[in-house]
């Protein structure tokens, strides 16, 4: 017998591959390619089957073979069949994995933690479905056929407009579409910086095999993100930890690196934005040394003690790379970025992006663009500044009065509070949250390995990933582990 390709989508709404196969005749193989397709869950419970002559036209098969096949299948329980409503596949006929009376059950990583307090997590639950729906719908409806060819590298143009205009008002950023270029996220925006496999830009090539629109060494502040430290080491750039305190990075200690990192609207993961002097100071060493500064406009959007920190880009377009997302904003699951660059950058960083490769989904792109032009990205920004604003209020509240020993730091903004233990507790208590199912962040973990000594013991607390309903539990029983410590 020989494979055969099923295509009936115009009957019964499905493609379906059936593989004739195996021993005995074309009867016993259709049965068993149906009892297959069945138990698999390809055929799912209430599918109608087509009609015996068109199912044996489509395999090359006798119309009896097919009848026979179907009535043995009925007999089994397999299918159903009643006059004027066709033959079915049985409502009881569940494939294995989903077995009656036998609950499905998830692995346990994707079952996750009890009480999810990770940092960087925004509250799943909050993303605005309705109105992100509404925008998706409008953007497809409004979309140019060419919108879903080839395009452009740099992003849609609909979209780099309205983030021009938005970052503006709303950051301070200085800027125009041409200068903008849409990425997947941070990740992938210091990949296209600093890539290996791309080619040199006009700030030299990146590591020691080259490649790279940017090269090292790059200043990092001492404590950051691991995985954005382990994806330039594996692009070759060496990164040189730069001194913190309460008001940011030490800028002070830059010396011949030809780029540094800074998070200065809220430093991650201690807190606080960067002071205006060490802004000044800053864009003035990139200036006299020809460097960069590339900033995170991490959590750039959610302050609750303080006025508004515009973007270190405004004080100068062309020493500044202003890079940002909406993965706190809206959700992680959107992969939706931006660069904001000098103009002797926009060429080389398209040049690496390549023509086809690394994009954002377009229809996104133009969803994006409507729910920023009508409000809506505003409105959910607002919505969700309070949310988060209460739930750090609350968080503040319960360890004063259960944990008064414990010291809360890094609160003035962003979605996330550094909670100051004593020393030498901080493994201790990681081990006792995990216990007690709670998946939360030491502050160790974000340390640069050849940084200066360490800031202390503490916890990197996300008061966002839970939904609502879940926190006062979440909050519960942190306060169970904390009161210990």
């Amino acid at each position: 017998m020989t494979e055969s390709w099923v295509n009936y989508a115009e009957r019964i709404g499905v493609d379906l591959h059936l593989e004739l196969s195996g021993p005995g005749g074309r009867r016993a193989a259709l049965t068993r390619a149906l009892r297959e397709a069945v138990r698999g869950g390809r055929l799912a419970p209430g599918t109608r089957l087509p009609p015996y002559r068109s199912l044996a036209a489509d395999l090359g098969v006798a119309r009896n073979t097919v009848a026979d096949a179907y009535a043995e299948l009925v007999a089994e329980g397999w299918l159903t069949a009643r006059q004027g409503s066709g033959t079915r596949v049985a409502e009881r006929a569940r494939p294995l994995r989903q077995a009656v009376g036998t609950p499905a059950q998830a692995p346990a990583h994707a079952r996750g933690p009890r009480h999810d307090l990770r940092q960087g997590r925004p509250d799943a639950s909050a993303f605005p479905r309705a109105e992100w729906a509404a925008s998706y719908r409008r953007a497809l409806q409004a979309a140019p056929s060419e919108a879903f060819g080839p395009g452009d590298p740099a992003g849609r143009r609909e979209l780099r407009e309205t983030l021009a205009e938005y970052l503006a008002r709303a950051r301070g950023v200085r800027t125009g579409p041409e200068r903008i270029v849409i990425c997947s996220g941070f990740a992938h925006a210091l990949r296209l910086l600093f890539g290996r496999d791309t080619p040199g830009g006009p700030g030299g090539t990146g590591g020691p095999s080259g490649g790279g629109v940017l090269r090292g060494p790059l200043a990092v502040e001492a404590y950051g993100l691991g995985f954005h430290r382990d994806l330039l080491a594996a692009a070759g750039v060496r990164t040189v930890p730069l001194p913190l305190d309460e008001h940011g990075g030490q800028v002070a200690a830059l010396g011949r690196e030809r780029a540094v990192l800074l998070t200065p609207a809220h430093q991650f993961p201690t807190g606080g934005p960067l002071l205006p002097e060490r802004r000044a100071a800053v864009i003035d060493w990139a200036r006299a040394r020809g460097s960069v500064v590339l900033e995170d406009d991490y959590d750039g959007e959610f302050r609750y003690d303080r006025r508004p920190v515009g973007a270190l880009q405004g004080l100068d377009p062309e020493r500044v790379i202003h890079i940002g997302s909406v993965s706190k904003s809206l959700s992680p699951a959107l992969r939706l970025g931006w660069m904001v660059l000098p103009e002797r950058y926009v060429e080389p960083v398209l040049a690496a992006k390549g023509e086809r490769e690394g994009w954002a989904s377009v229809p996104d792109q133009l969803a994006l663009a409507d729910f920023v032009a009508r409000g809506s990205y505003d409105r959910h920004v607002r919505r969700m500044r309070q949310r988060y604003r209460n739930r750090r209020d609350r968080l503040v509240a319960a360890l004063a009065e259960r944990a008064p020993h414990i010291e809360v730091t890094g609160i003035a903004a962003g979605l996330h509070a550094v909670l100051r233990l004593p020393p030498g507790t901080e493994q201790t208590v990681l081990e006792s949250a995990a216990r007690r199912g709670i998946a939360l962040d030491g502050l160790a973990a974000f340390r640069h390995p050849d940084g200066p000594a360490p800031a202390g013991d503490g916890l990197v607390v996300g008061y966002a990933a839970p939904a609502d309903h879940a926190y006062g539990a979440a909050l519960e029983a942190l306060c169970e582990v904390l009161a210990a410590a």
